[in-house]
């Protein structure tokens, strides 16, 4: 594995996700923003925020796999979330528990959360990307 997981001392745990990870692999894989679109470009989960965030955990699996990486390589994920608010983090966080039960691993590297005002779409309400070093 090319990527090593910490909390260091003086930071807060957060379940959610770790502070700070730490590459040794040769190869980055870039993974594109991944929207709730299923193969064929339809929107999984109109309105439902948990089922959309789920989707791209997924697709972010399938682009990893397609790169010969795993969620247990990335380093960093960036979220971003439509007219975000932190009354929303219970349905976030479903959604992440639901992708990690399909995928048999808990995605939980260092990660950034943002607010935005709109996506490409109008049905889109999350976008996930991710950054991995494998090798």
């Amino acid at each position: 594995m090319a990527v090593k997981m910490i909390d260091p001392d003086g930071l807060p745990r957060v379940g959610a996700y770790h502070q700070v990870s730490i590459a040794t692999g040769s190869a980055l894989v870039f993974v594109a923003g991944q929207v709730a679109w299923d193969a064929n470009g339809e929107t999984i989960g109109a309105g439902d925020l948990a089922a959309q965030v789920e989707r791209c955990y997924l697709n972010v699996a399938s682009a990893l796999a397609g790169a010969g990486a795993t969620f247990a390589d990335v380093a960093k994920v960036t979220v971003h979330v439509v007219d975000w608010t932190p009354d929303k983090m219970p349905l976030f966080l479903e959604g992440v528990a639901r992708a990690a039960e399909q995928l048999g691993t808990t995605p939980v590297p260092p990660g950034t959360l943002i607010g935005v005002a709109a996506l490409d779409v109008p049905e889109h309400l999350v976008e996930v990307e991710a950054v991995a070093v494998v090798g």
